[in-house]
């Protein structure tokens, strides 16, 4: 990780660091995808790629001018396009897609994607890893709010134990300093890499999602339910720096 532009939160990344980015997306995909399918062998998971300008509409009001990258309407006819600041939305949009087409997609359904989000953070040195551009691997797992397993209990201690054996480094699993509008639980994945303790992801259960599904009893009448969504947000910048800072320890 390189600052090299008169910018903050602007780096380069060396060869070698997109060497480690691309090997922990493959293994970090490989190792979620198995434990869902260990807890429900029925979850069916994707991969998507998105772009990374996205319709102002579809981003979380949350996020206001101060918080995006905005581009400007040339015209009456231009889009308002924003440099997205999560991937979720794009992933929302394309799990609804999934879901009503003809396709026989059901739930649980998981769908996650890899790549660049924007925000404008606030100017802070290079080694807090709060990046203004930064890549990010978030999985979105939509199942029906009526069943008896708990996804996110579940998850917390497999997916700290997935991130701790990259870096080599004490790990730990805390409730989120903020739980955010979306969420009806948080926690938060650190890493001690070696001055203080530093966010790697955090696990969530989404309510956000856009939609309810019909679902069939027993007695063989149909009802709606909501959607919850399990969501593990990692942040590979911030793996990757913890790597190298293991390294150096």
């Amino acid at each position: 990780m390189l600052s090299i532009y008169n910018a903050n939160g602007l780096v380069h990344w060396t060869e070698r660091d997109i060497r480690l980015r691309d090997m922990m997306t493959a293994h970090f995909a490989g190792e979620v995808s198995a434990f869902l399918k260990t807890t429900n062998p029925a979850w069916d998971v994707r991969r998507v790629e998105a772009p990374i300008l996205t319709p102002r509409e579809l981003i979380s009001a949350a996020y206001g001018a101060d918080d995006v990258f905005v581009q400007a309407k040339l015209s009456e006819h231009d889009h308002e396009l924003v440099l997205r600041p999560e991937t979720t939305p794009s992933t929302y949009v394309y799990m609804q897609h999934l879901l009503n087409s003809h396709q026989r997609v059901r739930l649980p359904l998981c769908v996650w994607q890899a790549g660049k989000s924007s925000r404008r953070e606030q100017d802070q040195p290079t080694k807090h890893v709060r990046l203004k551009e930064f890549w990010q691997l978030e999985f979105q797992c939509a199942y029906t709010s009526d069943t008896a397993n708990d996804y996110h209990g579940g998850c917390l201690e497999p997916v700290r134990r997935m991130l701790s054996a990259m870096p080599r480094l004490p790990t730990r699993v805390v409730p989120s300093d903020r739980l955010p509008a979306y969420s009806q639980v948080t926690m938060d994945v650190e890493v001690d890499n070696g001055d203080r303790w530093m966010e790697l992801a955090s696990i969530s259960r989404r309510k956000d999602f856009p939609q309810t599904v019909r679902v069939g009893s027993k007695g063989g009448d149909e009802r709606e339910v909501d959607i919850l969504v399990l969501e593990v947000a990692i942040g590979l910048d911030r793996c990757v720096h913890a790597w190298n800072q293991a390294e150096t320890l």
